[in-house]
């Protein structure tokens, strides 16, 4: 009997290390041109596209199931570029150039041929984990998997992917044309290659990395989503009006906008699905989202993307 258990823990031992030498991820360096694909044609992904192909040159597959999104993000896109132009910023021929690297898909099987993936979808553990061993299937083994995701275990995703050493977390910030700051987040299984090539990718695409554990909402969101929260509650109390509340934080401590006006421009869907995953996973009453939060997400009052939020955006 000992005999055998032996030989089976030899076994296994062989398959995990012929698996490994299977296994090899994209290296990315500062010259690196690749094929990115990006799932999600919202604001995020669309920004995450523009990015990968303007800052860093890559070619890029934008997938989305909904055929009306996907082409409203590439015409978003070009309008973002040609402000761009008229400021100076781009030249019209480096504009026209980038939008031929971005190319519009519904199908995941267009991935086999991406060297890296960064799904940009709602914060939705179920229907990450579903793209996630979609992708395992799909893409070859040295594809880079990473996900956008702000508060979603990458260890968890990982699980139901294919070779989990290529899983990682990106979390870039919004909007991503914009904002400097990419949390990196190592999930349990990610490989040291993963971790190299996803830092000079973010690199590459004129972003400042930092580095998270896999911990519910990282680092950004582990900190700034309680205070959105907390911002939240004092309006639902009456402490102050939603002026008077972001005017204080506003001019109190030196941030460039108040924390409902924040919110709305985070998206209060996103802000109340990742104070749910940091409320369920702590256990904490003091991650507990706010009744309001909860109530304008009921009333879809998402914020500026659906012109109502704690503020007005439909006249604007």
């Amino acid at each position: 009997m000992m005999m055998r258990s032996c030989r089976l823990l030899i076994g296994a031992s062989a398959t995990s290390a012929q698996a490994s030498r299977r296994y090899s991820t994209a290296a990315v360096d500062a010259a690196s041109k690749l094929t990115i694909g990006v799932i999600g044609a919202g604001q995020m992904g669309a920004g995450i596209a523009q990015v990968a192909a303007v800052q860093g040159g890559h070619s890029v597959l934008l997938l989305d199931s909904d055929a009306g999104r996907l082409q409203n993000a590439l015409r978003g896109i070009d309008r973002l570029l040609e402000k761009d132009v008229g400021k100076g910023r781009l030249t019209d021929a480096d504009r026209q150039a980038a939008i031929r690297r971005i190319s519009a898909t519904s199908e995941m099987a267009d991935f086999s041929r991406a060297q890296f993936v960064i799904e940009a979808v709602s914060e939705q553990t179920a229907l990450k984990e579903h793209l996630f061993r979609e992708l395992g299937r799909l893409t070859p083994a040295s594809t880079v998997l990473a996900s956008n995701t702000s508060s979603i275990s990458i260890t968890r995703l990982a699980s139901v992917a294919a070779y989990p050493q290529r899983v990682i977390g990106m979390h870039f910030m919004n909007p991503v044309p914009v904002m400097k700051l990419v949390e990196v987040i190592p999930g349990l299984a990610t490989s040291d290659a993963t971790l190299k090539s996803t830092l000079a990718l973010t690199a590459q695409l004129g972003k400042t990395a930092t580095l998270s554990k896999d911990v519910p909402g990282f680092i950004a969101n582990r900190v700034l989503m309680p205070y959105i929260n907390e911002a939240i509650q004092a309006l639902y109390e009456g402490i102050g009006t939603k002026e008077d509340i972001d005017t204080t934080m506003k001019l109190g401590t030196n941030v460039p906008m108040g924390p409902l006006t924040l919110a709305d421009f985070i998206g209060l869907d996103t802000c109340l699905a990742i104070m749910r995953v940091l409320h369920t996973e702590f256990g904490d009453s003091k991650y507990r989202p706010s009744p309001l939060l909860v109530k304008y997400c009921e009333a879809g009052w998402f914020g500026k993307k659906t012109g109502k939020g704690f503020y007005d955006y439909a006249a604007k």
